[in-house]
């Protein structure tokens, strides 16, 4: 059955959104509509905006869905009409990484994620007239009433869980929680620094509080985001604007640097100093989506006695990851609520412009 969604469409580099009708493809087996009710506004989409990442123009974007499944392919057996979904990054389920259980992983990713098509090449919309019009962004396009989605990148959630606050887990939150618990499997006990404190950075704090350790360190440029960071979790804060990041951290951590260390915001300089804040043998996750052409000193890594990893999406396989969260939220120990924004979705603008100012940590755009 042919669907006509109407959708918030980018067509070009710097370009700003535009509300128009797009036309979805026939399912195919192994997928399903889903009637997204809120969709999540990431770093990542506004990267594809300004540049930083490649985009297939014309493009409807938005990665972080929630929504009701409205109809199946004949091969899915695992969802059913009705069913509440959040829904998650795009993985082929069948190549060395994702038969490993490493689905962030997958030889696919910037395929399934970036490019704009399914796994066979075709795609998953078009212009009401014929013309082309890119979607399957992450596996979903959310920013648009309705999305087709492999039926392997949603999760089925309960439906005593507000769907306008779940997408967020489908990526930005499962990030910054599974970059903790995951890619860095952190231990009770130990010491951390964050830098960069959004809807990533936050939740990497909230993960490394569920985990047990007793010295968090939040970096930022913003007062009211480091006082935020310190009722979810953070033990110290640091102003990169006003103090000197690698002594303070040092004073905190008895001139021996912290144990581990997340960096949300790959800025260059923000990551030299996380990388001399932290001792020797340490471990960094780098998740921000960096400018091209950024670069690190060699010397930072070559000898250092530190490892470097560049996390994808939190090491997390989101049909275990995201039951866990939610699990964790309604249990009081994760309130990653406190991070969200509602808008309608025809304020997505302001909805960008209040994420960049900093007014808003995570916006969220609901659906009418």
């Amino acid at each position: 059955m042919t669907t006509t969604a109407h959708a918030a469409v980018v067509r070009g580099t710097d370009s700003p959104f535009s509300f128009e009708d797009v036309v979805l493809d026939n399912l195919q087996p192994a997928e399903i509509l889903v009637k997204i009710v809120a969709s999540g506004l990431c770093h990542t989409d506004l990267a594809v905006v300004h540049g930083d990442l490649p985009g297939a123009f014309p493009m409807v974007l938005g990665h972080e869905g929630a929504g009701i499944v409205e109809e199946i392919g004949s091969g899915v057996t695992d969802l059913a009409v009705g069913d509440h979904v959040a829904v998650s990054f795009a993985s082929c389920g069948h190549c060395l990484n994702c038969l490993a259980g490493r689905e962030a992983y997958c030889t696919k990713f910037m395929m399934l994620n970036i490019a704009g098509v399914r796994e066979d090449g075709t795609g998953t919309m078009s212009a009401p007239d014929g013309g082309e019009m890119h979607g399957s962004f992450f596996g979903q396009s959310s920013f648009a009433t309705h999305a087709i989605v492999a039926a392997r990148n949603a999760v089925k959630i309960s439906k005593d869980v507000p769907l306008d606050i779940v997408g967020p887990l489908g990526c930005g939150i499962q990030t910054g929680a599974g970059t903790v618990l995951n890619s860095l499997n952190i231990p009770a006990g130990s010491s951390i620094v964050v830098s960069g404190t959004g809807a990533v950075g936050l939740s990497a704090i909230m993960g490394a509080k569920v985990a047990g350790a007793t010295t968090i360190i939040a970096v930022d440029v913003l007062d009211e985001r480091l006082e935020f960071a310190k009722r979810l979790g953070a033990t110290h804060v640091v102003n990169g604007r006003i103090d000197d990041v690698v002594a303070r951290i040092m004073e905190i951590t008895d001139s021996v640097g912290a144990a581990y260390a997340v960096d949300t915001t790959a800025i260059p300089a923000v990551i030299e100093n996380v990388v001399n804040a932290t001792r020797f043998g340490a471990s960094i996750a780098l998740v921000g989506v960096g400018k091209p052409g950024a670069t690190i000193p060699l010397g930072l890594v070559s000898g250092a006695g530190k490892t470097l990893i560049g996390a994808v999406e939190g090491d997390s396989v989101p049909q275990i990851f995201i039951p866990e969260l939610i699990a964790m939220y309604q249990a009081g120990m994760f309130p990653f609520d406190q991070l969200i924004t509602t808008y309608p979705f025809d304020q997505i603008e302001k909805a960008i412009a209040d994420t960049q100012s900093g007014v808003a940590v995570k916006a969220v755009l609901t659906m009418p």
